[in-house]
């Protein structure tokens, strides 16, 4: 049952890298529109410092990028800790619905961006997050 905890970790590990080439194949077009050269610009720049500066489609697929590498570090942390301690088919459920919901807003976030339904996915998510969360708790103490 380890393998099939750590599955849906494994796929989200996947979506995060599909969503960094995605970024910066949409976002170095947009800097050479911009008529931006990376290799001449200012040390210490962020990715940040380009709000406003190259559309901000183009910077909805950094930002949740950048929201894959907050939440679902807790998720990862969580299915480590059932997969270990002896997840139940419920915990492999849970799993796989956090991974889709967490898809899906990416897709979301990364195209449409409208806030009530991006918001409604991250709430959902964060639900099942918390469920995941209470039980790591039960299985461990």
């Amino acid at each position: 049952m380890q393998n099939e905890m750590l599955a849906p970790a494994a796929v989200l590990v996947a979506w995060t890298v599909v969503m960094l080439f995605w970024m910066g194949f949409t976002r170095l077009p947009a800097l050479k529109r911009a008529g931006i050269d990376a290799r001449n610009a200012e040390p210490g720049r962020r990715g940040s410092d380009l709000e406003g500066i190259i559309p901000a489609k183009t910077q909805w697929k950094a930002h949740n990028y950048n929201h894959l590498m907050e939440q679902p570090t807790i998720f990862y942390a969580l299915v480590v800790i059932l997969a270990l301690a002896g997840a139940a088919q419920l915990d492999i459920w849970l799993a796989w619905a956090y991974v889709v919901l967490r898809v899906v807003h990416s897709i979301w976030q990364a195209t449409v961006n409208t806030i009530p339904v991006r918001l409604s996915l991250f709430t959902l998510s964060s639900i099942v997050l918390l469920v995941l969360a209470a039980r790591s708790l039960m299985v461990t103490l």
